[in-house]
């Protein structure tokens, strides 16, 4: 598997924790692996129906970054006007267990936050 590679001028230190937040670490891309890795989101217009209610700038950005650096390519599924799907790479499918950890460590401990049921969290966890 290819590794990720961070633009020069993000990159902090040569911490991992700290390279690894230099690529995901912002508000918005963890939330568009996790439409893509949990609930099969590939089209533009897809993401921006997700509950955040992210801005077409910068999810045109993320989508822009995360394809630069190796999380996700894109592939044309029409020309006129242009329009395309984006899917993980091999890196990008790599995140889920870490994903889903967050998710599993927002639902013990984090206050107000929806809790799946079991069977659902059993799909996502093998999809």
């Amino acid at each position: 598997m290819s590794k990720v590679k961070a633009p020069a001028s993000t990159k902090r230190s040569l911490c991992p924790i700290s390279s690894t937040l230099d690529i995901i670490g912002d508000k918005w891309t963890l939330l568009i692996l996790r439409d893509m890795l949990f609930m099969q989101k590939r089209q533009f217009g897809d993401f921006l129906k997700s509950p955040e209610k992210i801005a077409t700038n910068i999810l045109t950005n993320r989508l822009g970054k995360l394809t630069e650096i190796g999380l996700i390519e894109k592939h044309a599924y029409q020309n006129n006007p242009p329009r395309y799907e984006y899917h993980l790479t091999q890196a990008g499918r790599s995140l889920k267990p870490v994903l889903f950890e967050i998710m599993q460590w927002g639902i013990e401990n984090v206050d107000s936050v929806y809790k799946p049921k079991a069977e659902t969290l059993a799909r996502v966890k093998n999809a």
